[in-house]
């Protein structure tokens, strides 16, 4: 007997369509509202599989996620936000999504249903045992993200998952699976709601540890960001100015300019 698929159960709300935009409001937020104590309850497993990402990310490994449709553009998303942020290699996360990069702006049809193809999107990365891989799917029964496990953990990769219903196979598939039950959408099979949400909140919780864990991150400061705008570089002013007081402004960017982060401004400023 299948387990009960929360993700695809009716919505608690009637009559949507008869509802003003205050009462709609109103509603989805409180829905949304109990994503994060579902998020909480998952912190075991969210902290067991980071742990082993940590490990061999350590050692040299890459982080790749692995979805289709909302799930896998929430991956590259948060894939795609670790350089800028953290100041990493564009190819130390690595998001990939059924349908190929054209599906985050359009969908591609029947893409997530081809159980082979992950692991064909994980092949031209070389990927190998240090690497550690997520995958991302609400429902937890997409092919494309179950095949992909699959092939990665008889290949001796690390395996983990983020999935919105309990039993799944994606779950099955992975040996760290993360299991956040939201219950149904407010649309009904509208996963792109409090799932998606649930799956974004974890994620943050996975790079933004795995980052903090790496030492990309000094007291509470980002101080390997890229300054690629106005905003980022007077951030980066504040922050050197914050260690170093007694430089101006003027100073502070100077230092950034001729050494390309905080951490180094920071670094070179103490010892001249």
């Amino acid at each position: 007997m299948l387990p009960t698929s929360t993700t695809e159960s009716t919505s608690r709300y009637e009559n949507l369509d008869q509802m003003g935009v205050r009462e709609l409001l109103i509603n989805i937020n409180n829905e949304d509202k109990t994503v994060p104590y579902a998020v909480e309850k998952a912190i075991p497993q969210i902290e067991a599989l980071v742990e082993q990402i940590v490990i061999r990310m350590k050692q040299g490994g890459r982080l790749f996620y692995i979805g289709a449709g909302t799930s896998g553009r929430l991956g590259v998303v948060d894939a795609s936000e670790c350089p800028p942020t953290y100041g990493v290699p564009f190819d130390l996360v690595i998001g990939l999504m059924a349908g190929g990069d054209q599906a985050i702006r359009r969908a591609v049809e029947n893409a997530e249903d081809d159980p082979e193809q992950a692991w064909t999107d994980l092949k031209a990365y070389e990927i190998d045992k240090l690497d550690s891989l997520v995958g991302i799917a609400a429902s937890g029964r997409t092919p494309y993200v179950i095949g992909g496990l699959q092939k990665a953990r008889e290949s001796g990769i690390l395996t983990g998952c983020i999935v919105c219903n309990t039993g799944s196979a994606v779950a099955a598939a992975a040996e760290y699976p993360v299991e956040i039950v939201v219950g149904p959408e407010f649309v009904t099979g509208s996963t792109r709601m409090k799932s998606g949400t649930a799956q974004k909140l974890a994620l943050n919780m996975i790079s933004t540890s795995v980052m903090i864990q790496l030492g990309r991150v000094k007291g509470n400061k980002m101080v390997d960001m890229q300054m690629t705008n106005y905003k980022l570089v007077q951030r980066a002013i504040r922050m050197v100015r914050e260690e170093l007081p007694h430089l101006t402004s003027e100073e502070a960017q100077a230092l950034l300019e001729a050494h390309g982060s905080v951490r180094n401004a920071v670094e070179a400023g103490r010892k001249s």
